[in-house]
């Protein structure tokens, strides 16, 4: 995150004594990303974070493919995932490259038999359906419909659902996730141009203290293998931390659209950003309001990305027979535009109600058999006029 944050108990000064209320110290922990150069935080935990009983190497959780280059436009029928009971045996990549891996989940029950920690890469969790708590190490953070949870890699975590109805759209970012930075001046903060400010961010509200010893197994992935990690003491022992790498959730309804007279392009929808793709999040906003403006997209090129929608809810005004849960990837390579009648449709309309999240990656993504599985059959065909 691009500012500071503070919860719980710190000392004055950092790298010096924090004792408990019986004189024994606290253990600091830096918990930072690209060496010592990225964001961090400092942690302060009631035991050592490094006591480690046992390690077992699990599953291979590295996505394989059923197409290593695809050039074909194709459209994922998101929610036919199965719905499975365990958290992580839910999450199932459809597409992937070395920089972002996409997956889809439908977990029935909530993660709370073990802690979870994704040590290869940052997370992105966009909740279509569900609400719950996210629990961190650093603090719970509650969630519902249109959240994104941004969860820095080497987060320790377990996830609470409400009920059994839950349906996620998930990256695994193998750089860390950033908010734009044209929405940013010299010291960090938001300008008057950001579609959104800190003030629609949400970190941990609450922090859980546990002064538990015993057996506490932690699933970590490393590598792309599920290792099961078993500690001494609780993970959830921090006191209180500060700084800048901390988890948060932003939901997509307070993202604020920005328009024109003319037909805006997608990176005026930019909501985050790594070296290697971007997240765009389109939401309900008037159309272009030039006497002659066609609302609906103009064809355009994928000359340098593959571009993947994810079709939250509402009228999706460029694509013919869309649904909820549909994922849509047009490669690079390839030009792609509204559908057939669409263009014309838009003519004189003044508002849309569509929901979408968006991923463009900056090389192209791989298809794995799971999203074949749920392809919609020659979608790619879908412009011809017959």
């Amino acid at each position: 995150m691009p500012f500071y944050q503070k919860l719980g108990k710190i000392p004055h000064k950092r790298h010096t004594t924090f004792r408990k209320e019986n004189g024994d110290l606290h253990y600091e922990q830096l918990f930072g990303t690209e060496g010592f150069s990225g964001m961090s935080s400092l942690l302060y935990h009631l035991h050592r974070p490094t006591m480690v009983k046992d390690v077992k190497v699990g599953a291979d959780l590295k996505p394989k493919a059923a197409l290593d280059h695809n050039i074909t436009s194709r459209m994922l029928q998101g929610f036919q995932v199965p719905a499975k009971e365990d958290y992580l045996e839910s999450r199932i990549p459809v597409l992937f490259n070395n920089d972002v891996h996409i997956s889809l989940a439908a977990p029935t029950k909530s993660l709370t038999e073990y802690f979870y920690k994704n040590a290869d890469a940052d997370e992105m969790i966009f909740i279509h359906r569900g609400t719950g708590t996210l629990r961190t190490m650093m603090g719970n953070i509650p969630f519902g419909y249109g959240d994104y949870l941004v969860i820095p890699r080497g987060m320790i975590y377990q996830i609470e659902f409400d009920d059994a109805d839950n349906r996620l759209f998930i990256l695994d970012s193998y750089q860390p996730i950033y908010i734009p930075k044209r929405y940013r001046n010299y010291f960090g903060q938001l300008l008057e141009h950001s579609p959104f400010c800190e003030r629609d961010m949400r970190g941990p509200e609450k922090l859980e203290v546990h002064d538990e010893m015993g057996d506490f197994v932690i699933k970590v992935k490393k590598e792309g293998i599920l290792h099961e990690i078993t500690y001494a003491s609780h993970p959830f022992d921090v006191v209180g931390w500060d700084g800048f790498n901390y988890p948060y959730a932003f939901n997509i309804k307070d993202f604020e659209p920005i328009t024109g007279r003319v037909h805006q392009p997608p990176p005026v929808h930019q909501t985050f950003e790594s070296a290697q793709y971007v997240v765009c999040s389109f939401v309900p906003r008037l159309y272009d309001y030039h006497p002659e403006a066609i609302p609906a997209p103009y064809n355009h090129s994928n000359i340098d990305s593959d571009e993947v929608l994810y079709y939250v809810d509402g009228d999706f005004m460029s694509r013919n027979h869309v649904d909820k849960g549909f994922i849509s990837l047009h490669p690079a390579g390839i030009p792609h535009g509204p559908h057939p009648g669409a263009y014309e449709r838009s003519i004189g309309q003044k508002e849309t109600q569509e929901w979408a999240v968006m991923v463009d990656t900056f090389r192209p993504l791989k298809v794995t058999q799971a999203a074949l599985d749920i392809e919609i059959e020659n979608y790619h065909r879908s412009w011809l006029d017959e």
